[in-house]
């Protein structure tokens, strides 16, 4: 067991020399000392299976401290520019370089325009826009008049990079020899991790990214297809709207599990091309149950965990007016993407009503069944959370009666 001190007199022969000492006040942790600078830097040295500092692993001590040297270099020698590398980034100015292009682009990347109670059609892949960088890419979409302008924070990732590579956001390299930056999940937008801090909320999520339709975040799903609502919701509503209204215990009555789940996977598998027809599945109650399992299965709920206090709290209010004011502004701390697709489902909801004497669905049954399933509270206490039921059927209630009125 060697000082600081010792370390700092052994190391001092040598710029890039490194060596591994435990800690004389901390026995059985250990601490990276690295000669950098005619000065000694001393980092806690953790072990998992893998060596690291930090929210970097390696897989050796050599490649962590190569690593570490690169950054100390380029971060001393670099300091001012890389504070500076934020300010005038390419990434707002990125479009001129593809201007000549655009008619041709535009040809090449069609958007589906969506009716206007049903889902986009499907829009065929092409190697064209395979082609196209995520940057490229964002820089020639154009909505049409019809599609939805959702905003969408990046799904940002620490990310190792092969090979050299640059940031899409100031145009700099990359440097390191892994996790040099952060690459966006969901669009693939690849930056520094310090520019991604100031990178504007448009992600366009890619298909090639987002492969699942259960699980996805939604409004990563729809920005990904280019609708105003997922697409299970759409069909699935479709399809009980054609068949279903006069079912008896619609959405009360559970359809066989193995069944939802291959409703599931097909939509997983083939998106808006999933076969849900009554050829596929006779029983309309696993078409109902596969859309209560979307809702369950939204990894963000469709009233947020952030709105999910005050919808509450307007459920907690006596005077009927006022709870609907109450409802009514807690809406609007909905993201876009989720006020939009609860409406189309209260909107839904409230035509099961319609037909209650044949189906024995009202709203206070259906607030019942989709009250827990559209409101998962927060991390409560249980108890805390025994109480809210009550209170989440209501919210759902009065919703789906008075849908026209407040959305």
């Amino acid at each position: 067991m060697i000082s600081r001190e010792e370390a700092d007199q052994l190391l001092s022969q040598a710029e890039g020399s490194y060596l591994i000492r435990e800690s004389q006040r901390q026995p059985g942790t250990y601490t990276l000392a690295l000669r950098f600078g005619n000065q000694t830097r001393n980092f806690r040295l953790y072990h998992d299976g893998k060596h690291f500092v930090g929210e970097k692993r390696f897989e050796s001590i050599h490649d962590l401290v190569t690593d570490g040297l690169i950054t100390l270099y380029i971060e001393t020698k670099a300091a001012e520019y890389i504070a500076k590398m934020t300010i005038n980034p390419i990434y707002e100015h990125v479009g001129y370089t593809t201007l000549n292009q655009e008619p041709t682009l535009k040809k090449l990347l069609p958007l589906s325009p969506e009716a206007p109670d049903g889902p986009a059609p499907a829009k065929d892949d092409n190697n064209a826009e395979e082609r196209l960088t995520s940057l490229v890419r964002r820089a020639t979409l154009r909505e049409s008049d019809l599609a939805p302008k959702y905003e969408k924070v990046h799904n940002f990732k620490v990310h190792t990079f092969r090979g050299p590579h640059w940031c899409e956001y100031c145009a700099n390299f990359m440097w390191g020899l892994i996790a040099q930056g952060v690459k966006c999940a969901d669009c693939g937008l690849n930056v520094h991790k310090q520019c991604s801090k100031v990178v504007p909320n448009d992600c366009q999520p890619d298909l090639r990214h987002v492969k699942k339709v259960y699980s996805c975040d939604l409004t990563t799903l729809v920005k990904a297809h280019n609708t105003k609502r997922p697409m299970v919701v759409d069909m699935c509503i479709q399809e009980l709207e054609t068949r279903g209204l006069q079912s008896e215990g619609l959405y009360r009555i559970s359809g066989f599990s193995e069944l939802i789940e291959d409703v599931k996977l097909a939509f997983d598998r083939d998106g808006e091309k999933a076969d849900i027809s009554s050829n596929a599945y006779e029983d309309i109650n696993i078409i109902s149950g596969a859309l209560k399992l979307y809702f369950r299965e939204l990894p963000i709920p469709l009233i947020t965990y952030d709105a999910h206090p005050r919808f509450i709290e307007a459920a907690k209010i006596t005077d009927a007016e006022k709870r609907l004011e109450s409802l009514h502004e807690a809406l609007k701390l909905l993201p876009p993407a989720h006020c939009e697709t609860l409406r189309y489902l209260m909107a839904h909801l409230k035509r099961v009503t319609q037909y209650e004497k044949e189906n024995l669905m009202s709203s206070e049954n259906l607030g019942i069944v989709f009250g827990p399933t559209l409101m998962r509270a927060p991390e409560l206490d249980a108890m805390t959370a025994l109480n809210d039921i009550r209170y989440q059927r209501l919210v759902v209630e009065t919703l789906i009666t008075h849908e026209d009125v407040l959305f």
